[in-house]
């Protein structure tokens, strides 16, 4: 069934996820658009970067395990969670603007000690662009399940992604109309079944046609060739991604993800000869409802053991 939001973004259902979402909301203005995010805890800031079709609610374990000891920044990218829901007509939705919008955070919170980065789907490729433009504010980075590089070896698209990134009016009707992006990536993206409050909680912000072009938009904006608007951008982190092998990086890999498998894996250890890598053989694509607890722990010590 459709669901539609009429004249306005129909409002999120909060009590569908805050039990095991218990943060403070906090916004930041941009240019009229108000963008969410979680700031938890005192210490060392830690900036969590989500992809598509997830948001902070996918970090909420490590915000709960890591906030005692370090301040947790974890952003939704407009179109996305907590934050607003334009239209295409007042946002474009392209990567510059996510790395934009997550450079005018951090400058906004004016952190004075230097960051860890913890990366997952879009979020890699978001938070190492960012990277590149401020080495020098980067203390450490944490890779889950991401790409921040063109396809390894002209790697093409999973079919279902082609679909929706070639097939226009086909897309707009499955994931504007019946959510079935968000849907189908809580049936798949996890190796373990989701619990029924997990998937609420997950998909909640995508309720109606309007509050889901954010995660057809991301779809759209994969770019595979030069004509794409984004290559050059990717193309750019791609050529430069070796400026950032002197950070310590942590590498939590789910096994069974259909997007980034054992070859973009591959690609991140060969760029990235010295990171402690860990693969587990019972996650997904979201690696961290899979393994939490595991992750919680080899990131403390990671946190703990290479210190800035």
């Amino acid at each position: 069934m459709v669901k539609s939001c009429k004249k306005k973004n129909k409002p999120v259902d909060e009590f569908r996820f805050r039990r095991i979402y218990p943060f403070r909301s906090h916004y930041l203005n941009l240019n009229g658009l108000r963008y969410h995010f979680i700031d938890e805890g005192i210490g060392e800031p830690i900036i969590m970067v989500h992809g598509n079709p997830t948001w902070s609610f996918y970090f909420r374990e490590l915000i709960k395990g890591l906030s005692d000891h370090y301040r947790i920044i974890a952003p939704d990218h407009i179109g996305c969670g907590l934050s607003d829901k334009p239209d295409t007509t007042e946002y474009d939705f392209r990567l510059k603007s996510r790395i934009d919008d997550l450079e005018a955070l951090l400058d906004y919170l004016k952190l004075k000690q230097k960051i860890t980065l913890v990366l997952h789907d879009w979020g890699g490729i978001i938070g190492m662009a960012y990277a590149l433009r401020h080495p020098e504010k980067i203390g450490r980075i944490v890779l889950l399940n991401t790409a921040a590089f063109l396809p390894p070896n002209h790697k093409k698209l999973p079919l279902r992604l082609q679909i929706i990134r070639t097939i226009r009016p086909l897309a707009t009707v499955a994931v504007l109309g019946f959510n079935l992006f968000a849907y189908a990536a809580v049936l798949t993206a996890s190796y373990k079944r989701l619990s029924n409050t997990v998937r609420s909680g997950l998909t909640a912000p995508y309720n109606c046609w309007k509050n889901r072009i954010a995660t057809l938009k991301f779809v759209q904006d994969i770019p595979l060739n030069a004509k794409d608007p984004s290559y050059s951008l990717v193309k750019y982190v791609d050529d430069n991604l070796s400026k950032l092998t002197d950070k310590p990086m942590l590498i939590c890999w789910g096994q069974h993800d259909f997007v980034f498998d054992a070859d973009y894996l591959a690609e991140w250890q060969r760029r990235f000869p010295n990171a402690q890598t860990h693969i587990f053989p019972n996650a997904g694509h979201y690696v961290l409802e899979d393994e939490p607890e595991k992750i919680k722990i080899l990131l403390k010590d990671f946190l703990q053991n290479t210190p800035i």
